[in-house]
């Protein structure tokens, strides 16, 4: 089985991951990081990292093409509060991904 994490360029970011790697030991699921940072993600041994080259593809895209076709059986993503405005201007991918993911989706909130 396999966790895929999407990781970010911010708290909820490193959030996911840290849930991810935690739910991947209790499973003894491999974990797979996808790294939307613009820097390079260290992860414990056993986990790998797919590394999205910034400016050639939208990360939201790989994300989804990752979950549908990879065989994922868990996805993690970092949530953050929104406006409404925000939500309507912006979109909200994690959003979108609890509702039409084929797989389940761990939604995790940074520590306030």
């Amino acid at each position: 089985m396999t966790i895929l994490v999407a990781v970010t360029d911010d708290p909820q970011g490193s959030a996911a991951l840290d849930v991810a790697l935690a739910e991947g030991e209790r499973r003894r699921d491999d974990v797979v990081a996808l790294n939307l940072r613009p820097r390079p993600l260290e992860v414990p041994d056993g986990a790998t990292v797919i590394d999205r080259l910034l400016g050639v593809e939208d990360g939201d895209a790989v994300l989804e093409r990752l979950a549908s076709d990879a065989g994922v059986d868990l996805l993690v993503v970092g949530v953050r509060r929104r406006t409404p405005v925000g939500k309507a201007l912006l979109g909200d991918l994690a959003q979108r991904l609890l509702l039409e993911a084929d797989v389940p989706v761990l939604a995790v909130k940074a520590p306030a």
